[in-house]
């Protein structure tokens, strides 16, 4: 499975500068999986929307995302909306149309992972 050049740039502004940041603001929505080589918590900043009992999200490089392999891993995981955690198991989506599934999405961040992503997928966390 190899990383295109696109998923590499991102990926390196992502890991050094914005998801470090992004993980101090109190509100934002974070998805923590168990690293699936470390075992350790890893906690991913990310947009989506709960509906209910369930959390959507779209993964813009799909199973190339680090969080997306650890999900594959151990789906268990733990998801903070609006600065209260959540456990769940996530689920992989690959046939469910992404794209339309963005348009239900927080616009800011669809907007984004449209235009950074080329490997779009859906994940749909049950929350306990």
């Amino acid at each position: 499975m190899t990383t295109t050049p696109r998923q590499q740039i991102v990926s390196f502004i992502q890991r050094r500068f914005a998801n470090p940041m992004m993980r101090l603001v109190p509100i934002q929505t974070l998805l923590e999986t168990t690293g699936r080589k470390s075992g350790q918590p890893r906690r991913t900043p990310i947009g989506g929307r709960l509906d209910g009992k369930e959390f959507w999200l779209v993964s813009e490089f799909g199973d190339r995302s680090q969080y997306v392999r650890n999900i594959a891993a151990d789906p268990r995981v733990r998801v903070r909306v609006r600065g209260s955690w959540h456990s769940g198991t996530a689920t992989l989506l690959p046939d469910d149309d992404a794209r339309a599934r963005l348009a239900e999405l927080p616009r800011m961040n669809s907007a984004a992972v449209r235009a950074m992503g080329d490997n779009l997928l859906t994940i749909r966390v049950d929350l306990d």
